[in-house]
């Protein structure tokens, strides 16, 4: 369960940078940042691939016009 919330809040920023939502893309990244740092420190992601996640997310997110 606690991986899953991950994977949504995840996809929830992939979605609104798809639509072109650049306020709802930048609050949904602020809702997950949390959520995926949270996960790393209970050991369900490595910190590596939390950082992995939070890069490409905030790529995505600053490469909208």
């Amino acid at each position: 369960m606690l991986r899953s919330g991950v994977r949504t809040a995840i996809k929830k920023v992939l979605k609104a940078v798809q639509s072109g939502d650049k306020d709802a893309a930048k609050k949904s990244f602020a809702a997950a940042v949390p959520e995926i740092d949270r996960m790393a420190g209970k050991g369900i992601l490595t910190k590596h691939r939390a950082a992995h996640y939070k890069s490409q997310l905030n790529a995505r997110l600053r490469a909208m016009p």
